[in-house]
C-alpha cells in the first residue's frame, strides 16, 4: 500500500481511534520497520521480534483510545508500546528457560559456602534453590539476570527499563537477604 505523505501520523491515529483499518495499515507501513527494530533490539531473535511487532500493532488497534495528541507523537506512543511488548515477551521466554539456566556454583560461591573450584554438593544446591525461592520476585529477577545471564547492572537497567540506582539497590538487598537466609539456615542445621 503506498504511503500518502499528506496524511499526518496524528490524523492516522485519529482514524485508527475511529476503527479505520486502512489507517492502521498505513501506520504499519510507516512504522513497522522501526517497531521491528525496537523489538529485535530487546529480544535479539527475529521470530520473537516479528511476533512482538504484530502484538504491538494489535495493542495499538485495541488501545487506540488511550493515545492523546497532547501527550506525544503517535510514533513515540507506538514504539513505546512495542518496547514494552518486547520486554514482556522476553520475560515470558526467560521464565520458560530460567529453571534450566541455573549455575548454582556462582550462587554458592557468592554466599560463601564453597570456594570457586569446590564441587557443590547436592544438598548445597537444594538449599541454594530453596533460599532463592524465598527472595521477592524483584530480588530473584535481578540475581538471575546478574548471575545466570551474566548481565551488568547497566544492562539490567536497560533490559528492565528501571533506573540504574534501583537495580543496584535490588542486587545489594538480594545479596544481603541471601546471606542472612544462608546464615540462618546454617545456624539452624548446626544446632
Amino acid at each position: 500500500m503506498p504511503i500518502d505523505p499528506s496524511i499526518s501520523d496524528a490524523d492516522l491515529m485519529v482514524r485508527v481511534q475511529r476503527r479505520d483499518e486502512s489507517a492502521l495499515a498505513l501506520l504499519y507501513d510507516r512504522f513497522g520497520k522501526a517497531a521491528y527494530s525496537v523489538a529485535y533490539h530487546v529480544l535479539q531473535n527475529s521470530t520473537l521480534a516479528e511476533e512482538a511487532t504484530q502484538d504491538a500493532f494489535l495493542k495499538v488497534w485495541t488501545q487506540a483510545h488511550l493515545w492523546d495528541a497532547n501527550r506525544g507523537k503517535p510514533s513515540t506512543w507506538l514504539l513505546t508500546i512495542t518496547r514494552f511488548t518486547a520486554i514482556d515477551r522476553l520475560r515470558v521466554e526467560n521464565r520458560r528457560t530460567a529453571a534450566h539456566a541455573v549455575d548454582l556454583d556462582d550462587v554458592l560461591y557468592t554466599l560463601g559456602s564453597v570456594a570457586p573450584m569446590d564441587e557443590p554438593t547436592w544438598a548445597d544446591e537444594r538449599l541454594a534453590k530453596s533460599l532463592l525461592n524465598r527472595l521477592s520476585p524483584e530480588q530473584r529477577q535481578v540475581l538471575e539476570l546478574a548471575y545466570f545471564r551474566d548481565m551488568s547492572h547497566s544492562e539490567m537497567a536497560e533490559h528492565l527499563a528501571i533506573p540504574l540506582g534501583t537495580i543496584k539497590g535490588r542486587v545489594r538487598a538480594a545479596l544481603h537477604k541471601l546471606r542472612d537466609l544462608w546464615a540462618e539456615q546454617t545456624e539452624d542445621s548446626a544446632t
